[in-house]
């Protein structure tokens, strides 16, 4: 794939230049994925690399070794240039990949295998070879790169590229939040603006937190709080499977529609939720000492309720248990597990013991304990990606795994109808499953805390009320997360809503505080600002988020 050489005098470099050759096929691919938004292109990186590629050599020996010195540079600069994982966010889950089943790793490769792009990548290669007999190629790869150049420095690339799209989801685009203390959005989206809005957005966080009683009254009632923490579902994932209007969401009371996990891992989720009467830490604050009054359920101890831990899972995977005792702050013991059965299997071969099971076992332990106040975290990871049935080498289905969850937990809300307790049902998802991938990342992938796996449903269901909610659920649709969840809570803590001969549903969830849409892993920020999303990988600059 060599062009033809210019004839130059004998005396001067041109004589030895010999243009891009096959290179011009690895800029032509990079230029076809930027086109659809499928790279994090870096201009200058590629311009400066082009540049070592034609920079004239004389002797034809010191050429062939920059073609060989340029081929790791190139597969390096290329892997920099996509949406994949970094190396530092690799190293870091290498721990959690060697835990996985073989099995698992081949789905997940040939999950990774785009055959559509490999069949256009062949397609352009034919063409490539086909015109570079007639064409010049390489004085129209080098227009196109200095052109990116020139346009990069009025913005991201991709901004200008015409198919490629900021996503935008339904949520809504203020940022107006309770108590009125949220960073403002009216200055442009540049780089330098972008950083300084997520700086100011975390330090106002540090300043939120929800305020519990002291003590409670003495004619407060007694009520179980019983938080189900779902691995893997979003809104999203419940579009995909058409399960979005499943009878288990009419029978909530008060449901956020618009709610983030503000994460798209496990551990942090777990820890957030458990953190969730302060504002929204950074990710790397998550690992940091904290104020006590930060524990949700520690706030509730306090005040009488007894703690528990439920697991449909062992929590070794991922150091899971550790992180709720190190950083999440609950030390109460794992319910038994003994006796529980299993028709599921996890990625790495653990079983996921019945969730109806352990709910039914939690209710009949709450029945001999009589009234006492308790407060139970309850982590159930059926719709985890990888899942297999018993005795099965294939994952099984996502649809009928969640539909049986539905089913169980809607029948388990029935037994606790009959039971006559009160009792405070709060379901809320780690995060999404990523069940239908985007150009940044593909299915199952989660290491960029997209919006389509950070918006999750958040549904509360109170059972045993003297006046229970009539009609559909009161949603509450501002942008909200974990804080809201607290403040819900610190107004019911009482228990005083399950005796009161009528509730004002609108006046209860009114004023809850608001969260700016900014979620956060180890190595990725994305961020909602002025309607549209922005991501930042690696600490690097700010580009729109592709569509």
């Amino acid at each position: 794939m060599t062009e033809r050489e210019t004839t130059q005098p004998e005396n001067t470099l041109w004589h030895y230049w010999r243009g891009l050759g096959g290179w011009n096929f690895y800029f032509l691919i990079k230029f076809g994925l930027l086109w659809f938004g499928y790279l994090n292109f870096h201009a200058l990186y590629n311009l400066v690399f082009m540049a070592f590629l034609l920079m004239p050599i004389p002797p034809a020996r010191w050429h062939r070794w920059r073609h060989i010195i340029a081929i790791p540079i190139g597969i390096a600069l290329f892997y920099h240039d996509t949406w994949l994982p970094g190396i530092n966010s690799i190293l870091s889950q290498g721990h959690l990949i060697a835990g996985f089943s073989a099995q698992y790793l081949l789905e997940l490769t040939n999950r990774f295998i785009n055959w559509q792009m490999i069949g256009a990548a062949f397609v352009l290669l034919i063409a490539y070879l086909f015109v570079s007999e007639w064409i010049r190629v390489t004085t129209f790869t080098v227009a196109a790169m200095i052109w990116l150049n020139i346009a990069n420095t009025a913005g991201p690339a991709m901004a200008l590229l015409p198919t490629t799209n900021t996503a935008e989801v339904s949520a809504p685009t203020t940022t107006t939040v309770h108590s009125g203390n949220q960073p403002a959005t009216n200055t442009p989206p540049t780089d330098a603006n972008l950083t300084a809005y997520l700086n100011q957005f975390y330090e106002q966080e540090k300043t939120r937190a929800t305020s519990f009683p002291a003590s409670l009254p003495s004619d407060a009632q007694p009520f179980d709080l019983l938080i189900i923490n779902i691995c893997s579902l979003a809104w999203s994932d419940m579009e995909a499977t058409n399960l979005q209007n499943d009878p288990l969401w009419s029978k909530m009371d008060i449901m956020f529609t618009h709610f983030n996990s503000a994460t798209a891992y496990s551990g942090p989720a777990a820890i957030r939720l458990l953190r969730a009467s302060c504002g929204q830490p950074s990710h790397l604050d998550l690992y940091q000492p904290v104020n006590q009054q930060c524990y949700l359920l520690d706030n509730l101890a306090k005040l009488g309720f007894k703690e528990q831990l439920m697991l449909d899972h062992s929590g070794i995977f991922g150091n899971y248990l550790k992180a709720l005792r190190e950083q999440g702050g609950i030390q109460a013991p794992l319910m038994s597990q003994v006796g529980i059965g299993n028709e599921l299997a996890s990625f790495d071969g653990e079983p996921i013991y019945d969730d109806l099971q352990l709910l039914n076992r939690w209710l009949e332990q709450r029945k001999k304990e009589g009234d006492a106040r308790t407060a139970t975290f309850f982590n159930v990871i059926p719709l985890h990606d990888g899942n297999r049935f018993v005795g099965g080498n294939k994952a099984a289905d996502y649809q009928p795994r969640a539909q049986k969850l539905f089913e169980q937990l809607n029948s388990f809300l029935e037994e606790l109808q009959k039971s006559g307790r009160k009792v405070m049902v709060v379901i809320v998802p780690e995060h999404g499953a990523a069940l239908v991938g985007d150009k940044m990342q593909m299915s199952g992938l989660r290491d960029i805390p997209s919006p389509s796996i950070t918006h999750i449903p958040v549904g509360i269901r109170l059972i045993g009320m003297q006046a229970p909610h009539q009609g559909n659920p009161q949603e509450i649709t501002t942008p909200s997360s974990y804080l809201a969840l607290s403040e819900l809570v610190s107004r019911l803590v009482d228990g005083k809503v399950f005796s009161a001969p009528s509730i004002d549903w609108k006046t209860l969830t009114q004023g809850l505080p608001q969260t700016a849409v900014i979620s956060e892993n180890d190595n990725a920020v994305v961020m909602q600002y002025q309607g549209k999303f922005y991501i930042r990988l690696n600490g690097g600059d700010w580009v729109p988020y592709p569509q």
